[in-house]
């Protein structure tokens, strides 16, 4: 019979890579790990993995139940903590995964009234998932995706919450600060700041400057938002971000920077909120919804 040891010890080989490491990580013996996985093999009349010198290779039917193993046991550790949770009289844990590096400054507008809605309801925030939230929802690695690239696929449901326009952000002394929009040429000789993601992931890249058969003179990366600012306003070079932030930051920071659209057209995107369909009707995930998409 399969069990949940089984898919533990081969998530666990998977990760640490010897049987004996992984034999310490779950308190057996080797032997012990070695038997289990034969009565599986003898249950189940096919080998698990097979001996290669020392090395240990997973079969077909092995990779199978190292797949089911990245899938379920998450579920199980997340089932596990909720209701430790609930045991100590906690509601839970909201874990939200971004996708969407400028939406932080926005998270922390719909986090504040959700936390004093939902006093026995945490908040997690990871953004380790980049361009890989959708994986990390459905292995229950978080509960809620913020993304403004949904990939609709079944058995996750994505709801719109708010439009904007990605522009170039320049110095108000830079030679594009009086253009209301810039051709992509006009990008060829400047250094372009952008975050830590890969250039074909990015709109500036994708939608705007490669469909033109352009790059700029130099693409230079940095992960903090309040840095790139900074940068771009001292005409250290030029940067793709949402309006509504470019606004914020003129405002709160009193930059003096200027916002002109990609091409006459511009790029018009949405940001969208992704859940598990089985999760539609949690109150508290529902009431984080309502929240994000009633903030002006």
């Amino acid at each position: 019979m399969l069990e949940r040891t089984h898919l533990n010890i081969l998530r666990e080989l998977d990760r640490l890579g010897t049987l004996t490491e992984t034999a310490d990580k779950l308190c057996l013996t080797q032997s012990a790990l070695s038997h289990t996985i034969k009565k599986l093999e003898n249950h189940t009349g096919t080998p698990i993995w097979t001996k290669e010198g020392r090395q240990l290779k997973l079969t077909p039917a092995g990779k199978y139940l190292l797949g089911l193993a990245n899938r379920l046991l998450p579920q199980f550790e997340h089932a596990e903590t909720v209701m430790g949770q609930y045991a100590q009289g906690q509601r839970g844990t909201l874990r939200v995964g971004m996708e969407c590096h400028p939406c932080y400054q926005w998270l922390l507008k719909t986090v504040s009234p959700f936390l004093k809605q939902w006093p026995d309801v945490d908040v997690d925030v990871k953004q380790a998932f980049q361009f890989g939230g959708m994986a990390a929802l459905y292995g229950y690695d978080i509960d809620i995706l913020i993304t403004p690239d949904p990939l609709f696929k079944s058995g996750i449901n994505f709801i719109p919450v708010f439009d904007y326009e990605q522009v170039l952000v320049v110095a108000g002394t830079h030679t594009l600060a009086s253009r209301q929009y810039v051709d992509a040429h006009d990008l060829s000789e400047e250094v372009l700041i952008t975050y830590p993601v890969e250039a074909d992931r990015l709109d500036i890249f994708n939608s705007f400057l490669l469909p033109a058969n352009c790059r700029p003179k130099k693409h230079k990366t940095l992960e903090n938002t309040d840095i790139i600012f900074e940068m771009v306003s001292a005409n250290r070079g030029v940067g793709a971000f949402p309006n509504w932030l470019v606004e914020q930051y003129r405002q709160e920071k009193h930059l003096e920077i200027h916002a002109a659209s990609f091409g006459k057209a511009g790029i018009h995107k949405q940001i969208h909120l992704g859940i598990r369909e089985g999760d539609t009707e949690v109150d508290y995930i529902k009431d984080f919804m309502r929240i994000a998409r009633n903030l002006p």
